[in-house]
């Protein structure tokens, strides 16, 4: 409740300041709404609900800024590499559960619906003016999920 609480007080006080660019591009069966976007003293905020269909997923990428998020309902199956390579499942994260994940080149991640039913999330991006708000990356080698 307390992360619904702080998502949900986000996006009221950002929406509150000057509007920020246009989210990126998604891939085939992720939906991404933008609640608010804005930008103060050259940091981007961007409030998103994200949308992912049965059996799609976000692709293999990284985040270069702070991604917080909140699992509304489905679960998130969410693919790391681990330091000797291929990938696993690091976390699956049901509604109701907070998401941190971590910034740059050094986490690339792919976030999967394996669930029969929609995969909703509340994602807040913060991110210096100009900075992708996540950057695609190629599928590790020897894994089985693109």
């Amino acid at each position: 409740m307390k992360a619904r609480q702080f998502v949900a007080g986000l996006a009221a006080a950002v929406a509150l300041l000057p509007s920020a660019a246009p989210a990126a591009a998604t891939p085939p069966g992720v939906d991404v709404e933008t609640l608010s976007k804005n930008t103060v003293d050259g940091i981007e905020y961007l409030v998103t609900r994200i949308t992912v269909a049965p059996g799609a997923g976000t692709g293999w990428h990284y985040h270069p800024g702070d991604v917080f998020g909140y699992i509304s309902e489905g679960a998130m199956t969410h693919w790391s590499v681990p330091p000797q390579g291929g990938c696993t499942v690091d976390a699956v994260y049901s509604a109701g559960t907070p998401v941190k994940e971590g910034a740059g080149p050094g986490f690339p991640h792919n976030g999967r619906n394996d669930g029969a039913g929609p995969l909703v999330m509340e994602v807040v991006y913060i991110n210096p003016v100009g900075t992708p708000l996540s950057v695609e990356v190629p599928t590790p080698a020897d894994c089985p999920i693109s």
